[in-house]
């Protein structure tokens, strides 16, 4: 059976009986749309993610209430069965819900599933978008994602599979990106770090230049410039962990002239 569609104009405040997918941005309060704040203030249910800043609860109306529904890689979560009952459940009371969550939520944030899940509920959606850590990481170390000159586009990757998911064929994800001329982001890849290295050393040379952003735009961040044959050790070295995100292609040339000038850029160890 086909479930009514409903349509939010963007414009509008959020009503309640409705849930809004809203993108806390990377890290720094001060990255957050002003969209972002304004549907925050209206709400009176917020389900905040574990990476959002605490910071952007500063826009929440007092009188709203805060539910924490942490999801990190490598930790104990919250379930996503349980939190979209719980987002459709509050809708059904009359809330208004906003789902908090760090960067965007459509990438990497399971927004597409969450959004699937209220649709069918009968649950008017809509999303506000962050801007993803991916992207924030390359701007901070002056990585141009898509300069002209050295890349024709950019690949958002993630490390982490679900259980029983087969592996992503990083050789040739690899191949695909030196061909193609194409920038790799990879989200969530810390812990699989050594698998993805030894699989696009099959596809790219180990001079092939990698950045690793940790706690992008916090003043916590730090930093590694490096090469894919040295990724790993690299990591080990400066002991960079999640959240992290590794950026792989030649647009990262770039960074190594701002890191000698930035104090929370680790460079590695030479061999």
């Amino acid at each position: 059976m086909t479930q009514p569609t409903h349509h939010l104009d963007p414009g509008d405040p959020p009503a309640p009986g409705t849930v809004t997918l809203v993108g806390a941005g990377p890290g720094d309060p001060d990255l957050l749309t002003l969209k972002a704040a304004r549907v925050i203030a209206a709400a009176t249910l917020l389900l905040v993610d574990d990476l959002v800043n605490d910071a952007v609860l500063a826009y929440a109306n007092p009188q709203a209430r805060v539910v924490r529904v942490g999801k990190r890689g490598g930790c104990k979560s919250t379930p996503q069965s349980f939190i979209h009952r719980l987002m459709v459940r509050a809708a059904r009371r009359g809330e208004t819900v906003v789902r908090l969550k760090g960067g965007d939520p459509f990438v990497f944030g399971r927004g597409g599933e969450e959004c699937e899940v209220l649709r069918a509920a009968g649950i008017p959606v809509r999303c506000v978008n962050g801007i993803t850590s991916g992207l924030a990481a390359a701007t901070e170390l002056g990585i141009a994602a898509t300069h002209r000159q050295l890349a024709h586009g950019v690949m958002l990757l993630t490390g982490h599979r679900q259980a029983g998911e087969p592996p992503l064929d990083w050789a040739a994800l690899g191949a695909c990106a030196r061909q193609a001329g194409l920038t790799m982001i990879i989200y969530m890849g810390v812990a699989q770090a050594a698998h993805i290295q030894h699989e696009l050393l099959r596809a790219m040379p180990g001079s092939t230049p990698v950045a690793i952003a940790q706690h992008a735009t916090l003043p916590q961040r730090r930093h590694a410039v490096t090469t894919l044959e040295r990724l790993v050790s690299t990591l080990q070295n400066s002991r960079l962990g999640s959240p992290a995100v590794i950026i792989v292609g030649d647009v990262v040339r770039a960074a190594a002239v701002l890191a000698m000038d930035d104090p929370s850029t680790v460079l590695p160890r030479r061999a």
